[in-house]
């Protein structure tokens, strides 16, 4: 399967939730996609990131993952989601923090500080330090993680463009096949 890394990857509003938005539909077994499992997408998501990501300012250009580090990054990957995602959903529990923590300190200890593995971790500690983290959401449509930055903070879908209008438009179609009565089928 061949994608490109478009801005509506890195519709997370932080880099962790970037790399924790790779695999796409987390929770559907048959349809999950994890993206750094295709040839070479882990490897040109550093460039992308540098790119689109909302925090592409604060690291600048990023190296890819050393290959002798690629488990340890994976496993902040995986512990960001399960953390992040419980603590939009019930609060959050010390377990999980304390496996968000120490895949962290792992990262940073072994991976090359500008690495993305790097960058991601630090990404990691702001978020966990955010004073507001009612900000962060999960997306009513594709289940991706987010920070809602607008002003109302209403926001209720990853990107309006893509997950926003697929819901407006599965909205209306219902709408629409409810009107028609079923004698004119």
């Amino acid at each position: 399967m061949s994608f490109s890394w478009t801005p509506h990857r890195f519709a997370g509003g932080a880099l962790a939730l970037d790399v924790a938005n790779s695999v796409v539909l987390r929770h559907d077994a048959a349809r999950r996609i994890d993206r750094f499992a295709v040839s070479n997408q882990m490897r040109d998501f550093p460039h992308a990131a540098a790119e689109f990501c909302a925090e592409r300012a604060l690291f600048g250009n990023i190296a890819p993952v050393a290959k002798e580090n690629e488990a340890d990054f994976i496993a902040l990957r995986e512990a960001i989601d399960l953390y992040f995602r419980e603590r939009i959903l019930t609060g959050g529990d010390d377990q999980s923090l304390a496996a968000l923590l120490e895949a962290v300190a792992k990262v940073l200890r072994e991976a090359n500080p500008g690495s993305v593995a790097a960058a991601t971790a630090h990404s990691v500690l702001r978020l966990i330090a955010m004073p507001d983290s009612e900000r962060m959401k999960i997306c009513g449509n594709c289940g991706w993680l987010f920070v809602d930055r607008s002003k109302n903070r209403s926001r209720a879908w990853c990107d309006m463009a893509v997950c926003g209008n697929r819901a407006k438009a599965n909205r209306h179609y219902l709408r629409k096949k409810e009107e028609i009565p079923c004698g004119n089928i």
